[in-house]
């Protein structure tokens, strides 16, 4: 049996369970189990499945004997700002709607009314999504205040799941920060704008670091599974995982390529400025209190869009490849629009974004995905623009992490544009970071410059040079 930690990585299609162990200062990794993650319609919202989600958890836990893994611990990431509202008996209390909802729709306008641009951004440094917890709460107490009265406990999803392994209640602090209602200054629920929003403070939860040991399973977890193991809060924010496992910070900006594209730098503390304000970046909590400077940019969400709208007649590879083959085709779209959040069919959306900015309308599969790619490729660029505007020095080189760095194009087009060095990877970024925290809190990883010392000489990168001078 092989000693081990298990990552729990949940994303917005899809979630894994991998094992993790050192061997001679090398991280291995072992899948474990891979399942789908969708959202579905219940009533009027848009909604995940939390419950199946749970037992997926589960049957990735039950495999670990038969690949004769002995687990050690376990540590869950996934996306950020979403939540679950409990009773006073731990029964949600909604269903686990989804950031893509349309719920918030208004809200930031209405939230301003209360508590101005300026001043929450000044206490929290996050940047305004509609999407953000902020909002979602804000459109319950509007529209089902019942909800809140009855609420006694705020878990996000990670919080909620780590509740079903435990049984305790924690909020951990980097998803904790998404939702815009952490003082970025003093690292604590803000209870001044909780009070302002007109929200309970009781029912937020004490905040705990990544590399906390939370505890150990239920007994009847244990009694399931044939074994107990410790649960250990890694970064449950999923970029704030995937950030861990970026080789090179020094002289790197990095861009956390999935779903969404999550593009920015490390510091050690929070830039809440009016400049900051203006372009819209954020400073969402890391490990060891670090914070992630960077702004949030539509992903690759768009291509699996495309995707699906061609009825999965063509792979992404297929997409990369006939994007390839339409040279001649140039538009730019801003990436960024509403419109582009969960439209009814993505490509409509982009010839209507096309039509309405007076460029060329793409015709082809090709010429779609060339002008989604071509897009992202620019939305960088400004975004690095502004983050060395912003930070006052210039950076050498962008790491790529997560499964978008394997896209070759995209990685080519990002070297071009910006006319820096491009690394590309580690693919399982955010599980290796999720892994990380956990062999430091148990012990057989020092600290973090050993963790990135130990992956970057674990994982293949790959290095993409400009082909041209952008000048």
């Amino acid at each position: 049996m092989i000693k081990c930690s298990i990552a729990v990585d949940i994303g917005a299609s899809s979630g894994r369970l991998i094992a993790g162990y050192l061997e001679n200062e090398v991280l291995k990794l072992q899948e474990i189990h891979r399942f789908e993650n969708k959202l579905v319609r219940r009533g009027s919202n848009f909604c995940w499945e939390i419950d199946t989600l749970f037992d997926e958890i589960k049957k990735g836990i039950h495999q670990c004997s038969r690949l004769g893994l002995e687990p050690e611990s376990i540590g869950i990431d996934t996306w950020a700002v979403d939540f679950l509202l409990l009773d006073e008996e731990d029964q949600p209390l909604t269903d686990a709607v989804s950031y893509r909802d349309p719920r918030t729709d208004g809200m930031i306008e209405e939230v301003s009314k209360l508590i101005s641009k300026e001043r929450l951004y000044s206490k929290t440094g996050i940047q305004f999504q509609k999407f953000n917890t902020i909002y979602q709460l804000y459109s319950i107490k509007q529209n089902n205040p019942e909800i809140l009265a009855q609420a006694k406990t705020f878990l996000m999803i990670p919080d909620y799941l780590n509740f079903l392994l435990t049984g305790k209640k924690v909020n951990e602090y980097t998803n904790a920060t998404s939702t815009q209602l952490v003082n970025a200054h003093t690292k604590e629920w803000d209870e001044v704008l909780i009070k302002d929003l007109g929200l309970n403070n009781e029912m937020f939860q004490e905040i705990q670091m990544p590399k906390t040991v939370l505890g150990t399973l239920r007994e009847e977890l244990v009694s399931e599974f044939g074994f107990d193991m410790k649960v250990i809060l890694p970064a449950t924010h999923d970029t704030g995982s995937a950030v861990v496992s970026v080789p090179e910070q020094e002289d790197t900006i990095y861009i956390s390529s999935g779903t969404w594209s999550l593009i920015g730098v490390e510091n050690d503390q929070p830039i809440c400025t009016p400049e900051a304000l203006n372009y819209n970046f954020t400073n969402e909590g890391g490990i060891d209190y670090r914070f992630r400077f960077l702004k949030n940019i539509m992903g690759l969400w768009m291509i699996q869009e495309v995707k699906r709208n061609y009825n999965s007649r063509y792979s992404f590879g297929d997409l990369v490849e006939l994007a390839k083959q339409a040279k001649e085709y140039t538009a730019i779209i801003n990436v960024n629009d509403d419109r582009f959040m969960k439209p009814e069919n993505m490509i409509q959306e982009i010839i209507a974004s096309c039509l309405a900015t007076g460029q060329p309308v793409p015709e082809t599969p090709g010429e779609v995905a060339k002008c989604v790619y071509d897009s992202l490729a620019a939305s960088y660029q400004d975004a690095i623009s502004q983050i060395e505007g912003l930070v006052g020095r210039t950076y050498k080189q962008v790491n790529v992490i997560g499964g978008g760095c394997q896209n070759e194009l995209l990685n080519e087009l990002i070297a071009n544009v910006t006319n820096k060095e491009v690394h590309a990877g580690p693919v399982e970024a955010t599980a290796i970071g999720n892994l990380s925290a956990q062999l430091m809190a148990l012990g057989i990883i020092e600290d973090i410059s050993k963790a990135r010392t130990i992956i970057k000489h674990s994982f293949e990168m790959k290095t993409y040079l400009p082909t041209k001078n952008q000048s």
